[in-house]
């Protein structure tokens, strides 16, 4: 470990308390996409006292945040991006308090040491990740441009680094029928259940047909007032996955043609919508996610790539597909733990949890210092990428 590597680990050491302090925070007080009121602003007073510039609700977004370290120099521009948006009623259940924590911490040790560094060290502060696409708008604004790397940690069952992810488009889909009285009269009415239902087996049928990394799975949000009444409105949620980009949107037509079909079959209106910010895949970047993986070695951290291949969503991918990234995982908890559980929460408050925090701010803080003292691995990391598809 060189000179600098071991002063911005040293630095990290020396923020336990503080990054311990701001992970609970977060924890305790789970706020959804786009309301991370109370956590944005702890973030960014955290940052301001380690003497960031930092801009609040940037791209339009209350909870976003820009930091810049003041001791910008020609070089690299490294972004350390931070999520702290929780789950609906399960709170902390995908570990957002220890991402934003640990991108706290990484930012804050990097730049203790960022006068003796060329480049730019930049702070995302990204909200809604799940289901809200913060950093979609925040590529929209521009806010990447420029960026030679970006890299996050997520915490999880196993310890990998150049792991993809499932690109995502997100659909809702509403029947509108005519009621009638379900036992009188119900031949004047139709059934917009009848159409949800129907849909939902069309889906299934589509299964044996699918390719194995392609995902569609929803839920009904509405299915009528009353059994005696023909259902007049019935909706539904759908999330459409698949590993590559463009499977993703074949697949989402073939769920176009089954609710199409459903609404023929039904004589019920189909309203088809997609809805929120749909994710591409991830695209890591293996040169810098090497980097990543030889410091989480040094700090006693191997690989513990998974059993299987499960894979979800992040609007990291549309990140991956702009600028050289990795979206790093390390190990919380043992496997039989499901993310987005109530025993993943209780892990991501845990003291495992919080050592997996301060082992990514280092590990990201090493490779942000690589990155922004060696130019020749940029321009291969810049090769890699346009490589890539």
């Amino acid at each position: 470990m060189n000179e600098l590597c071991k002063r911005v680990c040293d630095a990290v050491d020396e923020m336990e308390g503080l990054l311990g302090s701001v992970s609970a925070e977060i924890f305790e007080y789970p706020e959804v996409k786009f309301e991370e009121v109370r956590a944005s602003k702890r973030l960014a007073d955290e940052l301001e006292k380690g003497g960031f510039r930092v801009e609040r609700g940037v791209a339009g977004l209350k909870t976003a945040i820009r930091a810049v370290h003041p001791a910008e120099q020609e070089g690299p521009r490294v972004a350390i991006l931070g999520e702290y948006d929780a789950l609906p009623e399960i709170g902390h259940a995908c570990g957002h308090n220890l991402i934003a924590a640990a991108a706290l911490g990484a930012s804050l040790a990097v730049g203790a040491v960022k006068e003796e560094l060329p480049g730019t060290l930049l702070f995302f502060g990204t909200p809604a990740e799940e289901g809200g696409g913060g950093k979609v708008v925040m590529i929209d604004a521009g806010l990447f441009d420029g960026v030679d790397a970006a890299m996050m940690f997520h915490p999880s069952t196993d310890t990998m680094v150049d792991r993809g992810s499932l690109a995502i488009t997100e659909v809702k889909i509403e029947f509108a029928g005519r009621p009638a009285h379900a036992s009188a009269s119900p031949e004047k009415g139709i059934n917009a259940l009848d159409a949800v239902i129907q849909t939902f087996n069309g889906i299934n049928a589509l299964r044996q047909h699918l390719k194995d990394d392609a995902r569609i799975h929803g839920i009904i949000t509405d299915g009528g007032a009353k059994p005696n009444i023909v259902p007049e409105h019935a909706a539904a949620e759908f999330y459409v996955r698949a590993r590559a980009n463009d499977d993703r949107d074949e697949l989402l037509n073939k769920v176009r043609r089954c609710a199409e079909g459903a609404a023929l079959a039904t004589g019920a209106k189909l309203t088809f919508r997609e809805v929120g910010h749909a994710y591409k895949a991830m695209k890591p970047n293996r040169i810098l996610g090497g980097l990543f993986t030889r410091h989480l070695e040094s700090l006693g951290e191997p690989l513990r790539p998974p059993k299987g291949n499960a894979l979800g969503s992040t609007d990291m991918g549309d990140v991956s597909q702009l600028v050289p990234a990795i979206h790093a995982y390390i190990k919380i908890c043992e496997d039989d733990v499901a993310g987005h559980s109530r025993e993943f929460a209780e892990a991501s408050a845990s003291e495992r949890g919080r050592r997996a925090m301060l082992i990514a701010a280092k590990a990201m803080a090493m490779t942000a210092v690589d990155v922004l003292t060696d130019t020749e691995l940029v321009a291969r990391m810049w090769e890699e990428f346009r490589d890539t598809p």
